[in-house]
């Protein structure tokens, strides 16, 4: 089970990542824009994700994602930690939502990361 040293680890792995304290809780940006946080006691995560794609989740696999009710508005998802099969899972949504706040320069430097597995 991926825990909140595993989502550090693998966040500043990604490109031009940097960690930063905000709203008393870590959060992983890519060139200055936020793309991952670790709220509350750090056994959740909260992601980038498309509205259309994120209610989708929601209701195919509820124990795993939900949406913070102050984060409705935005085009961002929760998902538990403990609820991640493993950490290859934990990668492939830090790295979606690291492509979503990428600027174009760094998506075309890794053209590996600039795709979705499959696409």
């Amino acid at each position: 089970m991926p825990d909140a040293e595993a989502v550090r680890r693998i966040a500043l792995s990604l490109p031009d990542t940097t960690e930063k304290i905000a709203w008393s809780m870590p959060t992983f940006r890519v060139a200055g824009k936020m793309f991952a946080t670790l709220p509350e006691d750090e056994t959740s995560i909260a992601v980038r994700c498309p509205k259309v794609e994120r209610d989708e989740l929601v209701l195919a696999e509820p124990e795993k994602f939900w949406i913070a009710d102050h984060e409705a508005q935005f085009a961002w998802v929760r998902a538990r930690l403990a609820a991640l099969e493993d950490e290859e899972e934990l990668r492939d949504i830090l790295a979606d939502s690291w492509r979503q706040a990428a600027p174009t320069r760094l998506l075309d430097a890794h053209p590996e990361l600039g795709l979705p597995p499959g696409a």
